[in-house]
């Protein structure tokens, strides 16, 4: 019997106490949530700052948010969404379903809610590593910590909730607001505003369409290609901000605008505070995580590791892929190669992507997803995602390049194991 220790209770926690708890006579998971309840970043709330118990809030939801993914696509492989839900549905109907999900595998019991974890430690014993676990109750700040031994440890604490906060060229001259999506909530916080917001990544695009019906005026500004979609008409694209002078927001071919707010929609730090030295897990100013084998175990203590550090990737099917693998190295039917041979891989899949033109920063995007996933189902034995997923997918990428003003209105279905149909909506300008 291994004890596990899950840090974390959305979805990828959830995904972990599920398989660890389907073998009781191999696991004990014990998960540790800092909230009063399951679903992570999938837990609206309107506040920003700080909550009642002097914590971060942890959630980047918005109040009118719909998934970037259809149901049909985001599901875990055995437990679909509600058949009656559109496609694309709220963050509502997201924590909904992670409730039902919890309840189907009974993981409630599992989980300690309102407990925050201070310090993960591992205790070496010759070839065996034990890992002390200190927590506390979050309204323990002083004496109220506790220290148990695991035998391993399974990082589900998400990287959606410490933004990225670029420093601009004379931001402190900003006569406006200056705030990141994380602390974006509803549009009508933003009437009759001037707004400027920085990155055209899925929460950019999303964050304009939700602005534009209340703003005078919003400018979508980023770096990359002008985007083939059609926007409304008081959205602009613009280029990446150069410097501000005031209320000015100057871009960087030299035209401005006056503006009353930026939003910063310019992603998230990773962050594993809990993790002591003796951990040896880096974050470097490429936001990679070392030293992980396939974005997921510690290559020199196999006995951690992490569900959910991949980004832009279909993340449910993939947490249950990672939590499976986790599970058949904590069983050992599955042995990590070498640290030389791991090493030569992480390189490998560094150079694949500079060949694919992809910068150094992003260093846990998976461009190749799909082969990922194939592997993961391979060592750990499993049965792979099915190929309707990344069929449909294909189609989700032209659509969100070609239609995103209107995508989120289509519904589609699944017909078989590789193919899919639309059902209602037009595959493009559908009003």
């Amino acid at each position: 019997m291994q004890r596990v220790a899950v840090i974390g209770a959305g979805a990828a926690g959830l995904s972990a106490a599920r398989y660890l708890s389907a073998k009781p006579n191999s696991f004990e998971p014990v998960v540790f949530e800092k909230s009063d309840r399951i679903g992570g970043t999938w837990v609206y709330t309107g506040e920003t700052g700080i909550d009642q118990y002097g914590l971060p809030i942890h959630s980047s939801m918005y109040k009118n948010l719909k998934t970037n993914l259809p149901k049909e696509v985001m599901a875990f492989p055995d437990f679909p969404f509600d058949s009656s839900l559109p496609s694309f549905v709220t963050h509502k109907d997201v924590l909904d379903y992670l409730d039902q999900y919890a309840a189907q595998f009974n993981l409630l019991q599992y989980i300690k809610f309102k407990t925050v974890v201070e310090c993960v430690k591992p205790v070496t014993n010759g070839e065996t590593t034990l890992w002390e676990v200190t927590v506390r109750g979050v309204t323990d700040k002083a004496n109220g910590t506790q220290t148990s031994v695991f035998d391993a440890v399974i990082v589900c604490n998400g990287h959606y909730s410490v933004p990225k906060m670029p420093k601009l060229k004379g931001e402190e001259t900003f006569t406006g607001t200056i705030l990141h999506s994380h602390n974006y909530r509803k549009p009508e916080d933003f009437k009759d505003s001037t707004v400027v917001c920085m990155g055209a990544g899925y929460s950019g695009q999303d964050i304009v369409l939700d602005l534009y019906q209340q703003v005078k005026m919003v400018y979508l500004s980023h770096w990359k290609a002008t985007l083939a979609s059609e926007f409304p008409k008081n959205v602009k694209q613009v280029p990446t901000i150069a410097h501000i002078s005031g209320s000015k927001v100057v871009f960087t071919d030299g035209q401005g605008c006056e503006a009353d707010v930026i939003i910063l929609c310019t992603g998230y730090e990773y962050t594993f505070p809990f993790l002591t030295k003796e951990c040896r897990v880096t974050v470097d100013e490429d936001q990679r995580i070392s030293p992980l084998y396939k974005h997921l175990i510690h290559a020199e203590y196999p006995s951690l590791s992490f569900i959910g550090i991949p980004i832009r990737t279909v993340p449910f099917p993939q947490f249950s892929l990672q939590a499976r693998l986790i599970i058949a190295i904590f069983e050992g039917s599955y042995k990590l190669p070498s640290k030389e041979e791991i090493e030569a891989d992480n390189q490998s899949d560094l150079q694949k992507r500079l060949d694919m033109g992809w910068p150094r920063r992003y260093a846990h995007l998976l461009p190749l997803q799909w082969e990922y996933n194939n592997l993961l189902a391979q060592l750990a034995g499993t049965t792979p995602i099915k190929p309707v997923i990344k069929n449909m997918c294909k189609e989700l990428k032209y659509q969100r390049e070609n239609n995103v003003w209107h995508h989120k209105k289509l519904n589609y279905e699944i017909v078989d194991e590789e193919n899919w149909r639309l059902v209602s909506g037009q595959n493009s300008g559908d009003a």
